[in-house]
């Protein structure tokens, strides 16, 4: 396992957010990153409608939350670039586990997020040729699930509102005793 032993500890600092409790450390043959306490992700950043492939968690978990602290710490302090960072997402991913097909999506779906990033943009067309071959071939499988999902998100996301007109969540602390 690439990462030292341990579990992961996180608490909860909203809805979609994490803190770690202690620190992640990832030690490979060339490259040692320290993922330190404090640190918040929000684990693997996944569009709602492709989470019936890739749930925000899973084997990736810990690959995920390396790749959130690179790409903000770890591009801030010049320690990768924006391209680099997703090579190491894509080869964590391979040293933890997760199967061959999902690791590209999960690459090529990081890289397509760069594209969007201003700060991750540098860099991007290098990796164009494999992220449109691999979006390509992934597209058959991946886009009509994908499709029938959007529009039933949309209507439960307005199901939700006009409820919520009638019935307004109350907000409440969610406690975990152990």
């Amino acid at each position: 396992m690439p990462f030292q032993p341990g579990s992961l500890t996180v608490s909860r600092v909203d809805a979609d957010r994490w803190e770690l409790v202690d620190a992640l450390v990832y030690q490979g043959r060339r490259d040692r990153f320290v993922v330190p306490a404090g640190f918040r992700t929000d684990f693997a950043t996944v569009p709602a409608p492709v989470r019936w492939l890739v749930p925000r968690f899973g084997t990736y978990t810990l690959a995920a939350i390396l790749h959130d602290w690179l790409v903000t710490e770890g591009l801030a302090t010049g320690a990768v670039t924006s391209r680099d960072a997703d090579g190491i997402f894509r080869r964590v991913m391979r040293e933890s586990g997760v199967p061959l097909l999902r690791r590209w999506l999960m690459w090529a779906g990081v890289r397509w997020g760069a594209l969007f990033n201003e700060r991750r943009r540098p860099g991007w067309l290098w990796s164009a040729p494999g992220v449109l071959a691999i979006s390509l071939a992934a597209a058959p499988l991946v886009l009509p699930p994908a499709v029938l999902v959007l529009p039933a998100l949309a209507v439960y996301a307005l199901a939700e509102r006009l409820v919520a007109t009638v019935v307004p969540a109350r907000r409440e602390q969610l406690v975990l005793r152990m």
